[in-house]
């Protein structure tokens, strides 16, 4: 392992929904927040703006947090080990249309406007499907912990 690499994602809502990306690894598919890696000399919010753009093009958000952190962190003996940190932002979408979000980025093989209720189950990376179904605009900073999904 050469060491964390950092990822920043955003919650995206509008009403109850949550904005996911879906990407494909092999015949296996989930989901995750849009968001990408932050290169070496560039700021969360300019990675986050950046990836944004790529994934979603969206652009010209307003930013609410960092709201959470969460870690993925491989279990020993998996090869290639791999840690990430996950820090989470919010952006209120309401009123944007996401019908013609469209992603510059090869890995991405779809989007949609995910409801609270459907969260329980999908497979969501990291695993934080109970943070999104009860996060609020104004609620504490949190710290998610350490969660890895094989």
């Amino acid at each position: 392992m050469s060491g964390p690499r950092i990822r920043v994602g955003a919650l995206l809502r509008q009403g109850d929904a949550v904005l996911l990306l879906q990407q494909r690894k092999g015949d296996r598919a989930y989901w995750l927040l849009p968001g990408g890696g932050v290169e070496e000399g560039e700021s969360l919010h300019v990675a986050l703006a950046r990836e944004l753009s790529e994934e979603c093009g969206l652009e010209g958000l307003s930013l609410e947090g960092p709201i959470a952190i969460v870690e993925s962190i491989s279990p020993a003996g998996t090869r290639p080990r791999k840690h990430v940190v996950h820090v989470i932002f919010h952006a209120d979408v309401s009123g944007r249309s996401l019908e013609s979000v469209a992603s510059a980025d090869g890995a991405i093989h779809g989007h949609r406007l995910m409801h609270r209720a459907e969260l329980p189950s999908i497979d969501l990376r990291p695993p934080i499907h109970r943070f999104l179904e009860r996060w609020r605009s104004g609620d504490p900073f949190v710290h998610l912990g350490e969660l890895w999904v094989r």
